[in-house]
């Protein structure tokens, strides 16, 4: 019914190419349009100027040898001052777009190692976008963005780099393991340390308090029985213990059997050798 009448419609973020004879005449905008068709004017077709998105998935190398497929999404727009140019001069926009991110990425991926492509994709995609907006602009097209949304190596070099990284990791917390045991026994041993310092502090202050304590019974034993000497208090004490000793080991269930000689004389030469060995210390 519009032809009838001579009347198109223009959709929104659309335009038209309007021919007369073949010939390009103009670009109508969203709208209606007169086209007379008994002069020889009619629609060439429609241009959509909406935001278009094309994934392109490229298989490449990278400079240590490993085969990757690096997948850029490309953003791009026809331009409405140049709607002739992008109707005219290409006939399959998206191929072209395809063969220039390929040219662009297999020359620039295969000059980075695995590490570095995953490291500057930023990097691939500004180049990219700089090829794609220097070429495509010629064609009435404008590239709005460009991203490498994805590289994804070989199975069995995502396995092996997986199996590295765990590598690394269980290496790394053996370390932290063998650090933490030397610190436990750094401790443990400076702890033993401490506490045989203080066991020693405490027998001498023990050996300390026993001379203290004879030389406090000498004394009150020689004022409180006159006629006594130092020598016949010290032979008392040492006959006391000697009995204090034969009685704790006659008590004990589990004592091994101890061979001493026993009698009036063995007890003074029991006393003799304590006492020798007393003055043969002091006098060393």
């Amino acid at each position: 019914m519009g032809n009838l009448f001579c009347c198109v419609q223009v959709d929104q973020s659309t335009v038209a190419i309007k021919e007369q004879f073949g010939k390009f005449e103009d670009v109508l905008e969203p709208g209606c349009h007169c086209l007379p068709w008994f002069l020889g004017y009619q629609l060439a077709g429609h241009l959509s100027l909406r935001l278009q998105q094309l994934d392109v998935r490229c298989e490449t190398k990278t400079k240590d040898n490993v085969f990757v497929n690096v997948v850029a999404s490309i953003q791009y727009r026809a331009i409405a001052d140049k709607a002739n140019e992008a109707f005219y001069k290409l006939s399959n926009t998206r191929s072209q777009i395809q063969a220039y991110v390929f040219d662009v990425i297999r020359a620039t991926v295969p000059k980075l190692n695995l590490d570095d492509a995953f490291e500057q994709k930023n990097d691939i995609a500004k180049a990219v976008e700089d090829e794609l907006e220097k070429a495509m602009s010629a064609y009435g097209y404008e590239i709005v963005q460009t991203l490498i949304v994805d590289i994804e190596p070989d199975e069995h070099v995502k396995r092996a780099m997986n199996e590295i990284n765990a590598a690394a990791r269980l290496r790394m917390a053996a370390t932290e393991k063998a650090e933490a045991e030397k610190i436990l026994q750094i401790k443990r041993a400076e702890g033993e340390a401490e506490s045989k310092y203080l066991s020693g502090l405490g027998i001498a202050r023990q050996r300390q308090a026993i001379v203290d304590g004879l030389r406090d019974s000498v004394l009150g034993f020689s004022v409180n029985v006159p006629g006594t000497t130092a020598k016949d208090v010290m032979d008392m004490v040492l006959v006391t213990q000697y009995f204090d000793t034969m009685k704790e080991i006659g008590a004990a269930s589990k004592s091994s059997a101890v061979f001493i000689p026993h009698g009036p004389g063995a007890v003074r030469d029991v006393a003799s050798q304590i006492r020798d060995g007393l003055l043969q210390g002091s006098s060393s």
